[in-house]
């Protein structure tokens, strides 16, 4: 190390590579009494080196110096973790209701169709870091998931809840949707999975029972979309049932839409309470049906429904929509082999009835 090399070092590196090497004084010394003193000392060690072995003396032996880290590399490293630590980190705001309230874990399951359901999480500061000391070490390498259970009976807390899905979920989000294969009644929970297998809970859900795929199609998956059919998907969730303990199931849909959750029937009698009797409206009622029909058949033939194609799935399953009008039809289906030369036919017949009934009134009652 030359004089001029040392002369870029700035004095508190001087002032510890001089304690290093034993100079005397060193910190009382300015930045050039530094620099001369540490070429003196090393001048002074390699004399005495080759007075030891007979040689020559030769020049100042470079004094090791650490390194300086690459400001660039610093930063891409500080880029990482941070970008690993908000991947990591579950913690949640709070949703903006029509009350205050303080932060708290929740965890909402609720059903979307027969094919997928939507849960919704809240998980404050404190969750998170009681995982972090009780994973310990092995926090280091947990990932956060979701744990799709099984209930194989009636009884939320039972011991024959099995795990059947793990999912691998990341931060900055706090709702996920997730598909489901067959109808089961299950529950999610949301916590830390360490590498060795050991799982800490954060939330856990309310238990939902999937509906039959024959009950209705996948619902729409967004919040905005919900208010058309929030009844039926609460409904669907659990939500009008007596046996639902969950209140935070309808906290969160009074928050999202903005008003109380009531039966349909209460909401009637309700509404009829507020208004008087002559000034009611006519009592009306309009009902509108339609029905699904499904089958199977060979994966490459040609199915038609009352004449109109209907689109056969690779497996050779086919499912379609008709319309289930005031009256008495016949729905022919009809399946073609590829080649034309084999056919096969079913024919459904249906029928709905509109019936007007004689007013029903208190008079009639008392007569």
């Amino acid at each position: 190390m030359t004089t001029a090399t040392l002369r870029d070092k700035p004095v508190r590196d001087l002032a510890r590579l001089a304690k290093q090497h034993g100079v005397q004084g060193w910190h009382s010394m300015r930045k050039d009494q530094l620099i001369r003193a540490l070429v003196r000392r090393a001048k002074s060690s390699l004399d005495r080196q080759a007075a030891g072995h007979g040689a020559a003396p030769a020049r100042p032996a470079a004094i090791a110096v650490p390194k300086k880290p690459d400001p660039e590399v610093a930063r891409r490293i500080a880029e990482a973790r941070e970008r690993l630590a908000k991947a990591k980190n579950l913690v949640t705001a709070a949703e903006g209701g029509r009350t205050v309230r303080q932060p708290r874990d929740r965890m909402v399951l609720m059903v979307r169709g027969p094919h997928w359901l939507h849960v919704f999480w809240e998980i404050t500061p404190r969750s998170v870091a009681r995982a972090q000391a009780a994973l310990g070490p092995e926090w280091h390498t947990a990932r956060p998931v979701l744990r799709v259970l099984r209930i194989e009976t009636g009884l939320e807390g039972s011991a024959s809840a099995q795990v059947v899905r793990e999912i691998e979920i990341h931060g900055g989000v706090k709702n996920w949707f997730i598909d489901v294969r067959e109808q089961m009644r299950c529950r999610v929970e949301i916590g830390y999975l360490a590498a060795s297998g050991r799982f800490h809970a954060l939330g856990r859900s309310n238990a939902v029972t999937t509906p039959t795929p024959s009950q209705g199609d996948t619902l729409d998956t967004h919040w905005g979309e919900i208010a058309g059919d929030c009844d039926r998907i609460y409904a669907m969730s659990g939500g009008f049932s007596p046996e639902n303990n969950s209140t935070e199931l309808q906290e969160l849909f009074e928050e999202r839409l903005q008003r109380p959750m009531v039966p349909p029937a209460a909401r009637s009698l309700r509404d009829d309470d507020d208004s008087d009797v002559e000034t009611r409206p006519a009592f009306q009622l309009e009902v509108d049906a339609e029905v699904i029909v499904y089958g199977a058949t060979q994966p490459n033939a040609r199915v038609t429904l009352q004449g109109e194609p209907v689109k056969v799935q690779p497996d050779g399953t086919f499912r379609v929509r008709a319309d289930l009008p005031n009256k008495r039809q016949v729905l022919p289906i009809i399946a073609s082999s590829a080649d034309g030369t084999r056919r096969h036919m079913i024919v459904m017949a249906l029928e709905r009835n509109t019936k007007s009934l004689e007013p029903h009134g208190r008079e009639s009652m008392d007569a």
